[in-house]
């Protein structure tokens, strides 16, 4: 058997059945979200955001045996979550100013960019007083990424060579970098 606040709505469309019911059943849903401990003004907010939630399915409210229950406790849900966000917010933002700026930062200084161009200039230009041979291979390993097999079959000589030329090279382009620091 349906409920009585139901059979007056059956003639209803699923948007006109939402308007219906939030209006004849405004003050029962707020009044239930008041009763868990929200003030007027955030009920009435809670009751409005329900609203907007089930206008998007509206379709929802068919078939409930109480629109009034089902309504009051989809409201009351709302509020729940309402005070989980809050609480939440709280502990996130309960620090002092002096813990905050302490916290590490995931941003980069501002003249990290300069840093950097400074770095690649110095980078560029070990590289550039690398031996050709030295320098060919540096660059087919380190920017091409070949194996240092490929980059020695492609410039005929042994992986021995090949090795021997990428610690030397790596080793002068560290040193010219420290030295700049």
């Amino acid at each position: 058997m349906l409920g009585k606040d139901v059979t007056q709505y059956l003639s209803l469309d699923s948007e006109d059945l939402l308007n219906r019911a939030i209006a004849q059943h405004y003050a029962e849903i707020r009044a239930a979200v008041q009763r868990r401990g929200h003030s007027h003004g955030t009920a009435s907010d809670i009751v409005h955001d329900l609203y907007l939630k089930l206008a998007e399915q509206p379709e929802v409210l068919r078939g409930k045996r109480s629109l009034c229950a089902f309504l009051c406790r989809a409201a009351v849900n709302l509020g729940i979550d309402r005070l989980r966000r809050a609480r939440f917010e709280e502990r996130l933002f309960s620090g002092t100013e002096a813990e905050a700026l302490a916290a590490p930062s995931e941003a980069f200084a501002p003249d990290h960019a300069l840093d950097v161009e400074a770095r690649l200039a110095v980078l560029r230009e070990a590289i550039a007083e690398l031996p050709a041979r030295r320098r060919a291979v540096f660059i087919l390993h380190r920017l091409h990424r070949l194996e240092p097999d490929a980059i020695a079959r492609k410039l005929n000589i042994s992986r021995n060579m090949v090795d021997r030329h990428l610690r030397r090279a790596l080793a002068h382009c560290l040193d010219r970098l420290l030295r700049t620091e």
